[in-house]
């Protein structure tokens, strides 16, 4: 008889942590391509991160390419097992780069990054195109998996790992320097711890 597993193989979880904080993530401004480096406050918030990873068994480490998340992976003790991950990378906001949300909406009344364009930068598509190439690396890594990674991508990432459209990543609003768990209850993926640290 064949059809769809039951629970024969065993699911694994999907660990999530957001870099620290830099100057412009205190600011508010959205930072893509450019390769800030954390705040004295960010390399503290990382290390007590690592502490709630500290034990843990990962199959995988993987890693934004961007200086603020490859610090926080090593401060928080796994910078030696990381593999840079390029899909793990910001969203690309292009014209937006470096400016608030505040500042967008006096041109552009409402603006959003879930709801309004990125000129010269990236589509919400795009952005859950790659989220979807790290899920799928996750699922397929034999064990749990930690990823280190930016705001707006992790969201997207953890919409997608739960099976709901990218833009429902406006709904998991997620905190500089903290841990996250994707899991499952059953068979069904979900959110298993948020924020934390």
């Amino acid at each position: 008889m064949s059809g769809p597993s039951t629970g024969e193989r065993p699911h694994h979880d999907l660990f999530v942590v957001r870099h620290g904080a830099t100057e412009w993530s205190v600011d508010g401004r959205h930072t893509g391509r450019t390769d800030l480096p954390l705040l004295p406050e960010g390399e503290e918030r990382a290390r007590a991160t690592g502490q709630l990873l500290a034990g843990h068994r990962f199959a995988l480490v993987l890693t934004s390419p961007m200086q603020r998340a490859r610090r926080t992976c090593e401060l928080a003790g796994l910078g030696d097992r990381a593999v840079v991950d390029d899909d793990l990378r910001e969203w690309d906001y292009g014209d937006h780069e470096g400016v608030t949300t505040a500042e967008i909406r006096q041109h552009q009344p409402g603006w959003t990054v879930w709801t309004g364009t990125c000129p010269g930068g990236e589509t919400i598509e795009q952005v859950a195109a790659r989220a979807d190439r790290v899920v799928a690396r996750a699922r397929a890594a034999g064990g749990d998996v930690v990823v280190f990674g930016h705001g707006h991508l992790l969201r997207v990432l953890t919409a997608r790992w739960c099976g709901l459209d990218p833009v429902e990543g406006r709904r998991f609003v997620l905190d500089t320097g903290t841990l996250c768990q994707l899991g499952w209850e059953h068979e069904y993926p979900g959110v298993l711890r948020w924020n934390a640290g």
